[in-house]
């Protein structure tokens, strides 16, 4: 039988949870906030630590706001709408400083202050609906695979909001949805995991394009295009349905100004741009005079990565250790955006033995971009600092911009 306690929360932890201590073990606390005393049912006992759920507040944080969506607590999408904007940025940036000091071994690592957003609202320009069992979209649950409608998210940019009736308008049967937009060009691009191998008849022409996804993965475009384009710092870039962009335009735009204050690239020089996905951070950084090679394995960023360069850079298909071990080149900088996971031990390898003598890692997992910040120091590059850039507001998804130098 769970058991209902007293608990101070002391502090955020890396995915979102507040976290305090009953009788010397650690629990984890969704929904509460660091400073706040409350009563929590403990609900999963595991070695080292529990996980609870809130039953009430006792004595509330100054920082504890009223969150402005209704399906706030029950909706998975986001976290932190509970906790005031600028103590949001507080506790990612310290979140941030504390997995480079745990896991990457930095004694008193520099971390800027988080580069917030002014308007932390309506800014996502892609998000992926489920579907539950009566056809009604939504995301899953906070802790949980079970959906919760929803009607309308107040962090989905507005271009996303005409799309939200795509299934009841289509009448498909799926299990999700995705819906894209191209903030800066307009465009807008949704794409249905159908259920069925047959794709749905449109009563009528939709005012975007929608591509059906079959089971078997056949591809029918029902509207429009199979892409969209969205700019960046006034730079037009193709986007494949199934590519990866970043989810959040201005904070994009703003990642770049950091890149290239951390780069300073000049002409003559050769940037690397691994994990390129379409082009967009090295076609941004890469001005005149400057090299550009691009490293991608996914086939359809590969295309967009080549046709958005206009001949302008060298696109390698394959994975980064491997095409680096072909290829050989020598570059003066680096820019790599991984996957969650970070980069492996034969990637980092690689990107060192290119003789880069700056490097600017992107990463939006504090913990592996830790990781690999500390196995780049053993291959000579040094931590300078790090700027977190705030992709993701009202969530506790961290995105970090890292600039090391080679001492060796």
């Amino acid at each position: 039988m769970a058991r209902t306690v007293h608990i101070t929360l002391d502090e955020m932890a890396h995915g979102g949870d507040a976290v305090g201590r009953h009788e010397g073990q650690v629990v984890f606390v969704p929904l509460a906030l660091p400073g706040e005393t409350a009563r929590v049912e403990l609900v999963e006992q595991r070695k080292g630590y529990a996980r609870g759920a809130l039953v009430s507040i006792e004595a509330a944080s100054p920082q504890r706001v009223a969150p402005p969506c209704p399906y706030f607590g029950r909706c998975g999408g986001c976290q932190w709408q509970h906790a005031a904007y600028p103590a949001q940025l507080a506790f990612k940036e310290q979140i941030v400083r504390s997995q480079l000091v745990r896991i990457g071994g930095q004694q008193s690592p520099l971390v800027r202050p988080m580069l917030g957003m002014g308007e932390p609202w309506r800014y996502r320009n892609h998000v992926q609906l489920r579907i539950d069992r009566e056809g009604r979209v939504g995301y899953y649950a906070l802790k949980s695979h079970d959906v919760t409608p929803v009607d309308d998210c107040p962090i989905a940019h507005p271009l996303l909001a005409s799309m939200w009736d795509l299934i009841a308008s289509c009448r498909a049967r799926a299990s999700r949805i995705s819906l894209r937009a191209g903030v800066h060009t307009g465009e807008r691009l949704a794409i249905i995991a159908g259920l069925d191998e047959t794709p749905p008849a449109l009563e009528r022409p939709l005012p975007y394009s929608c591509l059906y996804m079959a089971p078997s993965g056949a591809a029918h475009l029902l509207c429009g295009a199979d892409h969209l384009h969205e700019r960046l710092l006034g730079r037009r870039f193709r986007i494949s349905a199934d590519a990866f962009f970043q989810n959040n335009t201005p904070q994009a735009e703003a990642m770049i100004e950091v890149l290239r204050g951390y780069l300073q690239l000049r002409p003559g020089d050769t940037l690397l741009d691994a994990y390129c996905g379409g082009g967009a951070l090295g076609l941004s950084l890469a001005g005149e005079g400057v090299a550009l090679l691009g490293i991608e394995a996914w086939p359809p960023s590969v295309e967009d990565a080549q046709h958005n360069a206009q001949g302008q850079a060298t696109i390698w298909q394959g994975d980064v250790a491997d095409v680096l071990a072909a290829q050989r080149p020598q570059v003066d900088a680096i820019v790599l955006d991984p996957p969650r996971a970070g980069c492996t031990p034969e990637a980092l390898a690689a990107l060192a033995a290119t003789g880069a003598g700056r490097i600017a890692y992107v990463s939006c997992d504090p913990a592996t971009l830790a990781r690999d910040i500390g196995r780049l120091g053993a291959l000579g590059y040094a931590l300078r600092e790090v700027q977190p850039v705030d992709m993701f507001p009202q969530t506790y998804h961290i995105e970090a911009v890292a600039w090391l130098e080679r001492e060796r």
